[in-house]
């Protein structure tokens, strides 16, 4: 069960001692030695919860709560005329630790919702983000929004599970998966009813979620053989996007300028976690960024 603070309102939880850092992006392939370590590492931590979530729960659990609701539009949801934004919560990074001092995924929703965002992104990876499926049932419950599962699915039973617990879609890290795992994946969300947002960073791992019939493409603008962020990369990528599959720029959004400078690229959405977990209010930095 959450945990509640003794006193103060929502916006006093939220704007308690944000701090920032780098967002780390989910992309596996061609990265240096030590950036690989830490992708591994979390890939490995996923896993290893993963057998420990299988063996306590089991899927039968899941099937019971599929029924108490429908899924929702994730994709249509982003098909406006304007820029959609997908605020993302985690309670940390891997690479700079801490992003908000408490933690409240509950207060976290209704504030993003209240900012006009389109989806909600939530991290499910403990180890590396604070994160864990039980906090989808508690978004779930305090808005109407879409939300989208965040971790390094690589199993049916994460879609099952994210599925149970409410989500409407799922995150597909095209360089964690081979060509087979990707289509069988995509293939078991849509079993499920759940769209998937399948990630990329590059020509070839594009070419690759398009093959494997993704109806949505996150370009993730990190590069992990750097550890820098281009925003140029949406704008290479875009071009190789057919008008009809929903475009997501994801990571490294820093305000008003980039939003734009994504929407003129022709982005259909942008996903935002570092900026909003670190403002005093993020429901109206949602609100700027789609101004």
């Amino acid at each position: 069960m959450e945990g509640r603070p003794g006193a103060g309102g929502r916006g006093d939880r939220l704007g308690t001692r944000r701090r920032g850092a780098a967002a780390v992006g989910h992309n596996l392939a061609r990265v240096n030695p030590e950036a690989e370590d830490v992708l591994s590492r979390l890939v490995t931590e996923a896993r290893q919860d993963l057998q420990r979530r299988r063996y306590l729960v089991g899927s039968d659990q899941f099937e019971l709560a599929v029924a108490a609701y429908a899924p929702k539009d994730f994709l249509g949801a982003l098909r406006t005329p304007h820029l959609s934004v997908i605020a993302e919560m985690k309670q940390r990074t891997p690479s700079m630790g801490v992003l908000s001092e408490d933690y409240f995924p509950a207060d976290i929703a209704h504030a993003y919702t209240d900012g006009g965002a389109a989806a909600i992104s939530v991290l499910t990876h403990m180890a590396g983000f604070g994160g864990r499926p039980e906090h989808i049932r508690i978004v779930r419950a305090a808005t109407k929004l879409p939300i989208l599962r965040k971790d390094f699915v690589t199993d049916p039973f994460e879609i099952a599970e994210a599925r149970g617990c409410g989500a409407d879609a799922v995150l597909l890290i095209v360089a964690a998966l081979d060509t087979a795992q990707l289509k069988d994946l995509i293939a078991v969300a849509k079993s499920r009813g759940l769209a998937a947002l399948v990630e990329v960073h590059d020509e070839d791992e594009t070419a690759a979620a398009l093959e494997a019939g993704a109806l949505a493409v996150g370009v993730n603008h990190r590069d992990l053989r750097t550890l820098a962020v281009d925003l140029a990369v949406s704008e290479r990528l875009r071009k190789l996007v057919p008008t009809d599959i929903v475009f997501v720029a994801e990571s490294g959004i820093q305000g008003p300028e980039d939003a734009r400078r994504m929407r003129e690229a022709g982005a259909d959405a942008i996903l935002v976690g570092e900026l909003l977990m670190r403002s005093a209010d993020p429901a109206a930095q949602i609100r700027e960024l789609t101004q």
